[in-house]
């Protein structure tokens, strides 16, 4: 299975923005999993029309997106538990409050956003993975994203660059 990452889109009103990114870069996909901060409802209803689709709630997000995703979400993939979380709160990092959000839930992989910094590493033997954003960078160099490949025997884990013209 063969899966995008995406978080941190932040979408107001300008959603060609978006589409133009995912009919570029997520054509050969199975899923989309998106972190949260979507901002605009249409970047939902967009995703949910081209590929199968999970996603999560992120901190800026209003009703209106809440109503169509939850705050955390416990998947199995190809045997991998897999948790997703914004990754929003107060005190520690990011990468510490996604990593407590599933402290008890035994996943093999954690995904999250809300930094808008990619990160791709291991805590206590759990993958985490941040992909960034592919259309609201702040201080980063480069918009990123993540494509995780999961097979029964292992993972590979891309962490895309790409810059927008």
């Amino acid at each position: 299975m063969k899966i995008g990452i995406i978080s941190d889109t932040h979408i107001a009103k300008n959603i060609s923005r978006f589409t133009d990114v995912f009919h570029t870069y997520f054509k050969e996909l199975d899923l989309i999993i998106h972190a949260g901060d979507y901002i605009n409802k249409e970047v939902i209803e967009e995703l949910k029309k081209y590929k199968n689709f999970i996603g999560v709630w992120g901190n800026v997000d209003d009703y209106d997106v809440k109503n169509l995703v939850k705050e955390k979400e416990l998947i199995t993939i190809e045997g991998y538990k897999i948790g997703i979380f914004h990754g929003h709160g107060t005190g520690d990092s990011t990468l510490d409050r996604a990593y407590q959000r599933f402290k008890d839930d035994e996943v093999d992989i954690i995904i999250f956003g809300h930094s808008h910094q990619p990160l791709v590493k291991t805590k206590n033997n759990v993958l985490m993975l941040n992909p960034g954003s592919i259309t609201n960078k702040r201080r980063e160099r480069w918009f990123s994203y993540i494509v995780l490949d999961l097979l029964p025997e292992d993972i590979s884990v891309q962490l895309k660059f790409f810059s927008i013209k």
